[in-house]
Order: C-alpha cells, then structure tokens, then sequence
C-alpha cells in the first residue's frame, strides 16, 4: 500500500511534502531486463553522469565490464544488488525494503547492508532476516497483520529469529 502497488481496504495515505519514495520488489519489476547494468543505473538517476554510475556500482559489487551485461541475463543476487543500487542513486528519501537480502551471498549481503546502513533517508524493512534488521539498527518496529507499533527492543530481535 505505502509504494501504491495495492489500495487500502479502509481508510487513505497521505503522503507527505516532498516525498519520494523507492521500492524493492521482490521480483525485480523496476528492472529493465533489456538495458545494460550501467543504463539501469543512469536512467534510475539522471542526475549522475557515467563515472558516479560506476563508482555506485563498484560499491555493489559491479565491477569492469560486468556493467555492460544485460540485466537480463543476471543472477538472482546480481538482479538484487542492482535493484538496490538503483534505489540509492533514486533520490527517494523513504526506501520500502521487500526481502532485501534474499538471494544474496554472503559478501552481497555485507555491501548492501553496509550500503543501507549510512542510507540517510527513511527505510521501511519486510524481513525475516534478523542479521538484517540488526544492521539497519531500526528505531521502530511494526507488527503485522494488528498493526502493532512500538519502539524498537531486543524482545523483536529474538521474535524475528524465531520466524
């Protein structure tokens, strides 16, 4: 609901000024599966010339040319990376964070979290990942289906590891 994929059942969202926000879905759907690496990246941020691009890319792991394949022809992890480099460079200041680290390996999973960790923005986080969830060092959790809100305790870590 918060990134308009669904409409509320009851109620409305009220986004607030200057909102931007950026989704990771799951399945990669902001993607261009035609377009390179490096053109996903430009044309997720304009703003940013061919050198940033790399540069933001090489902190992803994307390295030489590895930046001119398809992202069609991507792993599931390398399709992830990407999807969340483009979302840093977005300009979105709230980053709705599906699953993040699913397909990741192990040095992935470090970068990208490592990445989100100085993300200076807001982030909403889905996970069932609590080495995820610990690294973004959340202030405020969310409990569904009741909607529970709170701050942020240990008592959440240990119930994220028992999911």
């Amino acid at each position: 609901m918060l990134a308009g994929v669904d409409e509320p059942d009851t109620g409305t969202i009220e986004h607030g000024h200057g909102l931007k926000i950026g989704y990771y879905a799951q399945e990669h759907e902001n993607l261009d599966v035609d377009r390179s690496v490096l053109q996903n990246m430009v044309s997720a941020a304009p703003h940013i010339n061919e050198t940033e691009a790399r540069r933001v890319l090489g902190s992803f792991l994307f390295t030489g040319d590895d930046v001119l394949k398809p992202a069609g022809v991507l792993s599931g992890g390398e399709k992830t990376r990407l999807s969340l480099a483009t979302l840093v460079v977005s300009s979105a200041n709230l980053l709705l964070l599906d699953e993040p680290t699913n397909n990741l390996d192990p040095a992935s999973r470090l970068e990208i979290l490592d990445a989100l960790a100085h993300y200076e923005g807001a982030v909403v986080l889905v996970s069932h990942d609590p080495g995820a969830v610990q690294a973004l060092n959340p202030e405020r959790v969310l409990i569904l289906p009741d909607g529970v809100e709170d701050i942020w305790s240990q008592e959440y870590q240990d119930l994220i590891e028992l999911a």
